[in-house]
């Protein structure tokens, strides 16, 4: 059977290097103001770093900020034809590179609050060719002070398989029929649906929960043989 995992920074590691960054993506597509179900929402985890929407005409109108479901919808469908196919795209979906300042030292792998992850190119190079599948590494905009400064890469996962219904609340209300938006708090002991799951990706984000990143078995042995550190992992059953 194979086996999945939740991947999260490991924290030992971030102290020893001390890399640190403050940066955003260019462009968002806005929160949502649902008349439906009255609330005012946009996700998280669904970030896009590979989206380029320079030559969008409407570029400035992808940013932080509540709009209308109509409105929206509107935006994505622009949006649509340059993401990946078969993505969601919700509200607060962030897009293009990320840009900002960074300074100290980073390991292999950095992450933002377990959602957002940089990779040094060598690394990311070497696990691809140990045969780690569906790995993309995007260019980032990340400014320096040093000369000396590392190619850092930011991990485009994209949300694949599902949360199992077993360790959902039993009277979870369905998603608004007009935003689709349904929430609820991460279980403390989540259960992947194993239908959902890809069978070609070794990374990928819980498709009903992006913040959370998975890693298959291969990806964990790999980075292990590499010794490529800063992930810590978190065996989840599946159903």
């Amino acid at each position: 059977m194979p086996r999945f995992f939740e991947l999260t920074r490991d924290k030992a590691m971030w102290a020893r290097f001390k890399g640190d960054f403050d940066a955003a993506h260019k462009w968002h597509l806005p929160g949502v103001r649902c008349d439906t179900c009255g609330v005012t929402w946009g996700s998280s985890g669904h970030q896009y770093p590979g989206v380029d929407l320079s030559y969008l005409t409407e570029r400035e109108s992808f940013r932080s900020r509540p709009v209308s479901v109509a409105e929206f919808e509107r935006l994505r469908e622009l949006v649509r034809p340059l993401a990946p196919p078969n993505a969601k795209l919700p509200p607060g979906t962030s897009l293009g590179a990320l840009a900002g300042t960074a300074s100290g030292k980073f390991g292999p792998f950095t992450s933002q609050d377990d959602i957002l992850w940089l990779v040094h190119r060598d690394a990311l190079e070497h696990l691809q060719a140990e045969g780690v599948r569906g790995l993309l590494g995007c260019r980032t905009e990340l400014r320096f002070r040093s000369k000396d400064a590392p190619e850092l890469l930011e991990l485009q996962v994209e949300p694949h398989g599902r949360l199992h219904p077993d360790c959902l609340p039993p009277d979870l209300p369905p998603p608004c029929a007009t935003c689709d938006r349904q929430a609820f708090r991460l279980p403390d002991d989540p259960i992947l649906d194993a239908a959902t799951l890809p069978t070609d990706l070794d990374l990928f984000r819980v498709g009903n929960f992006a913040t959370v990143m998975i890693g298959t078995e291969r990806l964990m042995e790999a980075l292990r043989r590499l010794k490529l550190d800063g992930i810590t992992f978190r065996e989840l059953p599946t159903r």
